[in-house]
């Protein structure tokens, strides 16, 4: 016998994953692990028992609820589903999946349309940080046909507008966790910073690299992958996440270059144990803190005005991402105010996955 439980399948951005109602799962965390390991297939390289596609990007979870906080439409609870080992991590948020949270709470008739376009406020549970969305939802409903082409993706589709609010700091408690905007960390220098998602930026040139390697060149390298993580584990600690980082996906890593494109900066993007095929959202967000941030590695590598609001456009293996950074310099340091970007979304199907009833036996 299993148990059936309803979800939306959804592309977010450049990844994909299932959306739940938070009230069809089980609200135990051990028991809600078990249930979305099976859920996604994790323990086989194709995830070959259950939705997952064998990578970070197609095994991520959200949680979907209607929020109690004043002023919040939904809470979204984020999680990553490793593709073969028996791990979970609830520790960061995923911003490509959350841009199908809001077409995702209107499918769910958790959200009312509202017009042309729906705007909804969201809290990433995982951090605290508040996003607001707006969905196209022309003639009562979602559409997610358009005209707007993202980067690392075919085709095109509707935009989903993002703006992300109090992301500075929302794991680590701080921009800079150690105080300083460069460590170093077995002789090679490192920025720990956390916007939005707590990473370690190191210069690719720095590694030996001249940073345009493609996500084959990287996962091939497993000398470099090794050497990383040691250094991604060291730097956890220095971050304060914990005495061992190595199951948990935070901090992620970065490898940076000069722009070669007429980007702000280019980057490798690690997930963290094998290079994403273009950019995480949240990962954008911290790299274009760090190009602006003085005396970080990305200095004198970076393009970037003075001040913002301004478009910095962060290249990856296979074109660019676009962050809005509203941003300026005090006489206290680095003040980020907000951080905006579009993504798109698309239903791919709804129904119910099914679970064994020995892991999870709804009321």
């Amino acid at each position: 016998m299993q148990t059936e439980i309803p979800f939306l399948f959804m592309r977010g951005g450049t990844s994909r994953g299932p959306y739940f109602d938070a009230a069809d799962l089980p609200a135990d965390r051990e028991q809600l692990a078990a249930v979305l390991r099976r859920v996604l297939g994790s323990g086989h390289a194709l995830n070959i028992d259950g939705i997952g596609g064998g990578a970070t990007v197609t095994t991520k979870v959200a949680i979907l609820s209607r929020s109690d906080v004043e002023g919040v439409d939904i809470d979204y609870f984020f999680v990553q589903v490793d593709p073969m080992r028996e791990e979970v991590d609830v520790r960061p948020t995923c911003g490509n999946i959350l841009s199908g949270v809001g077409p995702a709470a209107i499918e769910m008739g958790m959200v009312p349309v509202q017009g042309p376009e729906t705007r909804l406020r969201i809290r990433a549970v995982n951090t605290g940080a508040l996003v607001d969305a707006l969905v196209q939802t022309p003639e009562g409903r979602v559409t997610y046909d358009g005209s707007y082409k993202l980067d690392g993706l075919p085709g095109s589709a509707a935009p989903v507008a993002l703006s992300f609010m109090g992301t500075v700091g929302a794991i680590c408690g701080a921009l800079q966790p150690t105080g300083h905007a460069r460590d170093v960390i077995d002789g090679i220098e490192a920025t720990l910073i956390d916007v939005a998602m707590p990473m370690m930026i190191v210069r690719a040139a720095d590694l030996g690299l001249n940073g345009n390697e493609t996500p084959e060149d990287i996962d091939a390298n497993t000398a470099l992958l090794a050497r990383l993580e040691a250094m991604r584990r060291k730097a956890g600690s220095m971050m304060g996440l914990g005495a061992d980082v190595c199951g948990s996906v935070t901090p992620k890593v970065a490898l940076v270059s000069a722009p070669s494109k007429g980007g702000a900066l280019r980057a490798r993007y690690l997930t963290p144990w094998a290079c994403h095929r273009s950019m995480a959202v949240t990962g954008g967000q911290c790299l274009a803190a760090c190009a602006v941030l003085p005396g970080s590695v990305a200095e004198g590598l970076a393009q970037t005005p003075e001040t913002g609001p301004a478009v910095l456009k962060i290249e990856h293996p296979t074109g660019a991402l676009d962050v809005l950074l509203d941003y300026h310099h005090s006489a206290t340091g680095l003040v980020i105010n907000a951080a905006g970007l579009t993504r798109t979304a698309r239903l791919l199907a709804r129904g119910c996955v099914m679970v064994p009833r020995t892991i999870y036996s709804k009321p």
